[in-house]
């Protein structure tokens, strides 16, 4: 019976210790596996000033998710990636506005995403269109691209904007 008692401890030790791992595994798993996303209603809702979308390739990240002690409330999201405009879509916006767009390559690029990325893009951002597209209720940079009518966006709790339904 002692040898049974023992037996039983120590598989419930061994099977604590596989738990924990599976746990560490899988969050680490999620923290740099992340899934690249296609589908385009939610970028479509929320930067609808960028018209029709097509070819997008973007994730979601879950930012401070694993942050020790703190207390729990609302999570921010970094939603950042890649997406096709309409043609012509690109040379509209830079070359009607009084934006001043300027050269800038994006900074931070998920490693999920490099492959979707068009490898000789030649970016443009303007401080003033990224105010323009997030209202001013969120953070984030759009990198347009000429070339190819691609853009490169990494906003941080992008919200649709007010009236657009739910």
């Amino acid at each position: 019976m002692g040898g049974m008692a023992g037996l039983g401890r120590r598989g419930v030790l061994a099977l604590g210790a596989v738990t924990l791992l599976a746990a560490c595994t899988a969050h680490a798993k999620s923290a740099g596996g992340t899934k690249v996303r296609t589908d385009l209603e939610p970028l479509e809702r929320r930067f609808a000033g960028l018209g029709p979308l097509s070819g997008a390739h973007w994730l979601g990240i879950v930012l401070g998710a694993d942050s020790r002690g703190s207390v729990p409330g609302p999570t921010d999201v970094r939603l950042v990636g890649t997406a096709q405009l309409r043609r012509g879509t690109v040379a509209a916006v830079t070359g009607a506005s009084q934006q001043s767009f300027q050269p800038a390559a994006p900074t931070q690029l998920p490693e999920e995403l490099a492959e979707f990325v068009p490898e000789d893009a030649g970016w443009v951002r303007s401080d003033s269109f990224d105010h323009d597209m997030t209202a001013g209720t969120y953070t984030g940079a759009f990198y347009l691209d000429p070339g190819t009518d691609t853009v490169y966006f990494d906003t941080t709790n992008p919200s649709a904007p007010a009236g657009s339904g739910p």
